[in-house]
């Protein structure tokens, strides 16, 4: 070992130390990578590393892990991306300590450096214990494509004139040329993206300023229906510094927590500003891809019938949860109420003074539970299923404590990425044992009162969503009627049968009721791929969402099996963060730059 990035008792100091310890590793790892020297790469890694590319070396969002292994991952792709001028980010962050990952004195660094396809960016971490060998070694490095040089987002100085619409007197203005674009009478969009929530829209706006025609569709009368249709009291449970769309963050004087109604109306100005191409009242009904011309032929039901596109690609931003999951609940059948799903309650006003039982304990349960009762309803959760329970403060905003640091919203959100997923797992477990400590008195509350909490939820509830898209709730009053007995509780093992008027308990009691709410979830979207494009589709794409035996969400913002044919999904977060990614994709595809399906291992 050198030495030359050793930092010892000066860990704790700031500025030229740091940055030099810094400096001197990226000189040495650009070195060991234009040499193809595995053996210097693997001496630059803890062996507990790990590498995440987003894009700058792989064109795909991966991570590996195992110095040895990195070593060889890296050698394997430098000759093709050349990368090079790796250096310290100082405006975005100088380097420093902090805690990541769940480890305290952490050296991290944003950096820059360039490949031939465009600028990069990233973040290389070190643990503390590394110096105890004499030298600097890299914990997690995350290394990820900034843009695609001669194909630039058309923003800054880089943005439109707007002479072509204020100039010609005689000619379209703004609107008229918006009207031209939006109708697509005279040509096919480049992408077709069928949804229009938060995911719809990111990857909408960030292809649209990249210069890629780009149309979403939504079966809703109004964009942010998906919202605004929602139920009446709904607002979001994280808080607003975490959930901006690209490019327009909300208005600072916006409250913590969004309400529903102006989230749908922030989508439809969103919409509009970012010249978003948006039909509504458009139902995709299905598709076709034809391996000739590398086009889809997609059905989309329209109030006047059947309008027919032939995109390159298809994105399906249909969220998460898609088909409402309708699994057989024994003897209901026998219950002569009504039943619907959680998916087409819309409020409690016109069931005041109404009894309800509710099958399930997750999130959405729970809202409609508190927004009935909150009404005059009399309403009653059925627990199937142990459940994670976490206050909505400070406990749920645990893993968002990042973006309460004073940097920029684009640094967090690349510091946000940096966190592979074997240290990110570590963090959300101590942030899920500092959770439980925090909700103690709840949770010892709801038990006492015959709640089943999900003790085996040791990863935290971020993973319960990209693992199962539930299965939690964050407590913003239910818990609390739960505990007061002004929402009851029945355990579906002391169920005896559904009876026509309600429940039969074991022990003979009825619960009577003029409503069931099926509170069952929703299937994922690789349900909703294979029920829209077909089993051969389906099959060759895969499962959709979690994380199966890999390291990273399963056919999510990446190529799939089927060519053109991507997902994206997720919290605002997510959506915003990745969309990027997934926007530099097709426009390599584009390009001819890369294939458009996922290269064969």
């Amino acid at each position: 070992m050198t030495g030359r990035h050793k930092i010892g008792c000066e860990m704790d100091t700031i500025g030229n130390t740091l940055a030099g310890a810094v400096e001197n590793w990226l000189r040495d790892f650009e070195a060991a990578l234009t040499g193809s020297d595995k053996d210097a790469l693997e001496a630059l890694f803890s062996v507990d590393s790990h590498w995440r590319d987003l894009l700058a070396f792989t064109w795909n969002i991966e991570t590996v892990s195992g110095a040895a292994t990195i070593a060889d991952a890296l050698c394997d792709r430098t000759a093709k991306m050349a990368p090079a001028s790796f250096r310290i980010n100082h405006d975005a962050a100088p380097p420093r300590m902090t805690m990541r990952g769940g480890e305290a004195d952490v050296l991290e660094a944003v950096i820059r450096f360039t490949t031939k396809i465009g600028p990069c960016e990233g973040v290389i971490r070190f643990l503390s214990a590394t110096a105890d060998t004499g030298s600097l070694r890299a914990w997690t490095v995350m290394t990820s494509l900034s843009e695609i040089t001669g194909f630039e987002e058309r923003i800054g100085a880089a943005r439109p004139t707007g002479e072509a619409y204020s100039r010609d007197f005689a000619g379209p203005n703004w609107l008229d040329r918006r009207n031209i674009a939006i109708a697509y009478e005279d040509r096919e969009p480049e992408v077709l993206v069928v949804g229009g929530g938060q995911a719809g829209l990111s990857i909408a706006a960030r292809l649209t300023q990249l210069g890629v025609d780009t149309l979403i569709v939504d079966q809703e009368e109004r964009v942010g229906d998906n919202w605004r249709k929602r139920y009446h009291a709904l607002v979001l449970h994280n808080q607003v510094h975490v959930n901006h769309l690209p490019y327009m963050p909300f208005p600072p004087n916006w409250p913590t927590y969004i309400p529903k109604d102006k989230l749908a109306g922030w989508f439809e100005y969103y919409a509009e500003a970012m010249e978003i191409n948006f039909w509504t009242e458009t139902r995709f009904a299905g598709g076709r891809y034809d391996e000739t011309d590398g086009r889809w032929t997609v059905d989309l039901q329209q109030p006047g019938g059947v309008r027919n596109l032939r995109p390159r690609h298809v994105i399906m931003a249909t969220s998460v949860t898609g088909i409402p999951n309708l699994p057989e609940i024994p003897t209901l059948d026998r219950f002569d109420g009504e039943v619907i799903h959680s998916g087409a309650y819309t409020g409690a006003v016109e069931r005041k003074d109404s009894k309800v039982l509710i099958i399930g304990t997750g999130t959405s349960a729970h809202d409609m539970a508190q927004d009935l009762q909150s009404n005059g309803a009399t309403v009653s959760l059925i627990q199937r299923g142990a459940t994670s329970i976490i206050n909505v403060e400070p406990s749920a905003q645990l893993p968002y404590t990042l973006y309460d640091e004073d940097l920029t919203l684009a640094t967090k959100d690349l510091i946000a990425t940096a966190t592979p997923f074997a240290p990110l797992v570590a963090v959300h477990q101590s942030m899920a044992k500092e959770a439980t400590r925090l909700d103690k008195a709840l949770l010892d509350s709801l038990e006492n009162v015959g709640f089943k909490i999900d003790h085996e939820d040791t990863d935290g509830w971020q993973f319960k969503f990209m693992r199962r898209g539930g299965g939690y709730y964050f407590n913003v009053g239910c818990s609390d009627l739960i505990v007061d007995g002004k929402v009851g509780l029945v355990q579906w093992d002391d169920i005896d049968t559904f009876v026509s008027n309600g429940v039969k308990l074991r022990n003979g009691d009825v619960i009577t009721a003029d409503t069931v709410v099926l509170a069952t979830g929703f299937k994922g979207p690789d349900a909703q791929a294979r029920q829209l494009l077909g089993d051969d589709v389906a099959d060759r794409v895969g499962p959709i969402w979690g994380f199966g035996d890999g390291q990273e969400l399963r056919n999510l913002w990446v190529r799939t099996g089927q060519p053109g044919l991507w997902f994206t999904a997720g919290s605002f977060a997510q959506c915003r963060i990745f969309s990027k990614y997934l926007a530099l994709q097709i426009k390599a595809c584009q390009q001819g730059m890369i294939d458009p399906v996922k290269p064969a291992d």
